[in-house]
């Protein structure tokens, strides 16, 4: 346990939030659910998306370890009004972005994966 805000993962977040359709993005303790950092666009209840994240990241991890797969290296969640999409990181971290429907989400991904590899 133990994290803490890192002010010093704000610009490589910010290269997530320049993507169009892109509202917040954050890195999340995988285990205990906090936000690590975070770049919000706009109003998002940070703790909670983080809570979230962790929470059905977590799930999905022992589905698919109980069906003998590996865990999953990108997990989108859509929804009407937009999607919730996360990769995970080294150091049982989850680079998350929350974004609105008409997002390109391939695009939002290859992000997430470059800040995913920058936090090795």
């Amino acid at each position: 346990g133990g994290y803490r805000v890192r002010t010093d993962l704000v610009g490589s977040l910010e290269s997530i939030t320049r993507v169009r359709g892109v509202r917040v993005a954050m890195v999340v303790s995988a285990e205990e659910g906090l936000v690590v950092a975070e770049s919000s666009m706009e109003g998002i209840d940070g703790a909670a998306v983080a809570a979230l994240t962790s929470g059905v990241v977590a799930r999905l991890g022992r589905a698919t370890e109980a069906a003998g797969r590996t865990a999953p290296a990108f997990v989108h969640l859509q929804a009407e009004r937009g999607a919730l999409l996360a990769v995970p990181a080294p150091g049982d971290l989850l680079v998350v972005a929350v974004t609105d429907a008409a997002v390109n989400v391939g695009l939002v991904r290859l992000e997430l994966r470059r800040v995913a590899e920058h936090l090795a």
